[in-house]
């Protein structure tokens, strides 16, 4: 199994049990999420309480709760939505540290250096329908993992700075 890790903060932020199609070059991932049901599960074992003691409640807490299944996965954090400003000032500055991580592979940074702007147009694009996440660390210096819901979905499809992630096998 590989587990992709944020270069930077060292979290986990995808596995290759999630397919993603490359987008922009490769610059870009994108990751098809979808809700699941997380919790109670209700097993029929075949007893009949009304035969024992009526009692149909056996203390069990049944609360089942709707969960994205990367968000939960990988216990990402949602974090505030970025306006305009803010949101170009995070680029410049995610560019800033993640070039020099390039540095020993000069075509995946020029690939990068030549997509960026345009993941950036496209990203800004979509500003307002954007979702913001984290790993797990909250490091400041992480990856920003965007969910953007395309034309009336009811799954969100993730989007990751590829070169920001390292394949790591476990």
């Amino acid at each position: 199994m590989l587990i992709c890790i944020h270069r930077i903060s060292g979290d986990e932020l995808l596995s290759d049990s999630f397919a993603y199609k490359e987008i922009y070059d490769g610059v870009l991932w994108e990751v098809e999420g979808k809700w699941v049901v997380k919790g109670a599960i209700d097993f029929d074992i075949g007893a009949n309480p009304s035969a024992e003691d009526g009692n149909d409640d056996e203390g069990v807490d049944d609360q089942a709760v709707k969960v994205v299944d990367i968000v939960d996965t990988f216990r990402l954090q949602e974090q505030p939505a970025f306006d305009k400003k803010q949101f170009v000032t995070y680029i410049k500055r995610y560019i800033k540290l993640l070039t020099p991580k390039l540095e020993v592979d000069e075509k995946k940074k020029l690939i990068f250096m030549k997509n960026i702007h345009a993941v950036t147009k496209f990203l800004l694009s979509n500003l307002c329908d954007l979702q913001f996440f984290v790993g797990e660390s909250m490091h400041d210096d992480s990856s920003l993992v965007f969910a953007l819901y395309k034309d009336g979905s009811s799954n969100p499809t993730f989007l990751y700075f590829a070169h920001g992630l390292k394949e790591v096998k476990c």
